[in-house]
């Protein structure tokens, strides 16, 4: 039976030699197993190529071969096979890569190919200190004027519009319909009905809120305006236009009052006075600030510990991280109806700007990362299988879904497990610093 494949481990490169977390491993798929793959090869490209006196899809093999060559197979036949070689290569390597191997065609003919994986594991880590690391938490306070603030923007939220006579000044709201004219003619996006315009909000176009400014309900103007020069629609940037304004009603804002009816329009849990408003605000703040704090203790813990650390994490590991948060990031701007595209035309910058500027933070990610599974193996912290399936039930009764749902959202145990895994290694290195 002919020989199917085989697998080596080569050495590293020469400027990688003392890297002991790179691995180059070679396999090479040859005999019956290579001549499969060609043959399929074939059978793909006997649909695709024409051949002056066959049918396409009806070309031999041989006239195949003599017109385009039997190298032409290959790379096809290699793609047939990879999948087999990688998964041979993790099985008899035993290897763990921490980012998805790459692969190189070292040799490739009739008789064989020759694959060569770069596989990275976990690069060693040594942490030369991580407890007694005298990082002092901050003290939670809420202070009188914290609470007064959080009371006036209320104040400022729940705000009454109410209809007052006379001329629209500076911080009142214009109700009015517009229509915006470039060289006598109505442009695309320029007209409004019953739009209340809050004036000094810099909402619309400079000059616009201010020529506004005098009109009463009623009254009907003209004002010639010009757009800015990176206004963001090309066919208006620079240009002169006219608006054509009508004001419909003038409103002013009336201070609301720490009154019954104020109280029931917050509708907040046990909100019913003055007192019980400051109590609810007080708590809200302390629990927001006590987050706070409690992050940037973290935060501080973990960058004291990194000064202790001696580590070379591979560049594949950070762009593998970078990648990761673009990805975070395009969702975000996604859910604020914003493209990757518009951003980059907003803030004049590209791809490669946005993720050298990611690039810090992924390198900071992976580096905690590896530091906080050093400390976890150093204090032997484990997560039972019985605290996994726990805490999934409880998260999906906070999300009110059934609990298979749940998984396949956020993937499997093993993913839970770890980021319990992780959390828990975090509470040990506060106790380990208190």
């Amino acid at each position: 039976m002919a020989k199917e494949k085989e697998v080596k481990t080569k050495e590293v490169k020469k400027e990688e030699k003392t890297k002991k977390n790179i691995h180059e491993v070679e396999t090479k798929i040859e005999g019956e197993a290579w001549q499969k793959a060609i043959d399929k090869a074939f059978k793909k490209k006997q649909k695709e190529v024409k051949v002056n006196g066959f049918r396409k899809g009806k070309v031999p093999r041989n006239i195949y071969e003599k017109n385009f060559g039997k190298e032409s197979l290959f790379i096809d036949a290699a793609e047939e096979v990879l999948q087999d070689a990688y998964t041979k290569v993790m099985e008899e390597s035993k290897l763990i890569p921490v980012v998805q191997p790459s692969v190189d065609i070292k040799e490739i003919d009739a008789e064989k190919v020759t694959f060569t994986f770069k596989i990275i594991t976990k690069p060693e880590i040594n942490i030369k200190k991580y407890k007694g690391l005298k990082i002092q938490k901050e003290e939670v306070k809420v202070t009188k004027e914290e609470v007064d603030h959080e009371i006036s923007h209320l104040l400022e939220e729940y705000v009454e519009a109410v209809t007052k006579d006379g001329k629209v000044e500076n911080g009142n709201i214009a109700v009015i319909d517009f229509e915006g004219f470039k060289e006598g003619k109505a442009f695309d996006g320029g007209k409004g009905e019953n739009y209340q315009l809050e004036i000094g909000s810099n909402t619309f176009i400079p000059g616009f809120e201010e020529k506004i400014i005098g009109m009463k309900a009623g009254e009907e103007k003209d004002l010639d305006l010009t757009f800015p020069e990176d206004y963001q629609a090309s066919d208006l940037a620079g240009q002169k236009v006219v608006f054509h304004v009508k004001v419909n009603e003038v409103k002013e804002k009336v201070q609301r009052e720490l009154n019954e009816d104020f109280f029931e329009d917050l509708a907040m849990e046990g909100v019913k006075d003055e007192k019980s408003l400051r109590d609810n605000l007080e708590n809200s703040l302390k629990h927001q600030k006590e987050m706070e704090v409690e992050n940037k203790y973290v935060e501080e813990l973990l960058a004291e510990v990194s000064k202790n650390v001696e580590v070379d994490i591979p560049q594949e590991m950070v762009e593998e991280e970078a990648s990761r948060l673009m990805n975070r990031f395009a969702q975000q701007m996604q859910m604020q109806g914003i493209s990757l595209d518009i951003y980059y035309q907003f803030t004049k910058s590209s791809e490669a700007d946005l993720r050298k500027e990611i690039e810090p933070e992924a390198y900071q990610n992976v580096l905690y990362r590896l530091m906080l599974e050093e400390i976890m193996k150093l204090e032997k912290i484990e997560v039972s299988q019985k605290e996994v399936e726990e805490e999934a039930e409880k998260m999906a009764k906070n999300y009110q879904m059934e609990k298979e749902e749940l998984m396949k959202q956020i993937g499997e145990l093993d993913m839970l497990q770890y980021e319990l895994e992780i959390q828990k290694t975090v509470d040990a290195l506060k106790e380990l610093n208190k």
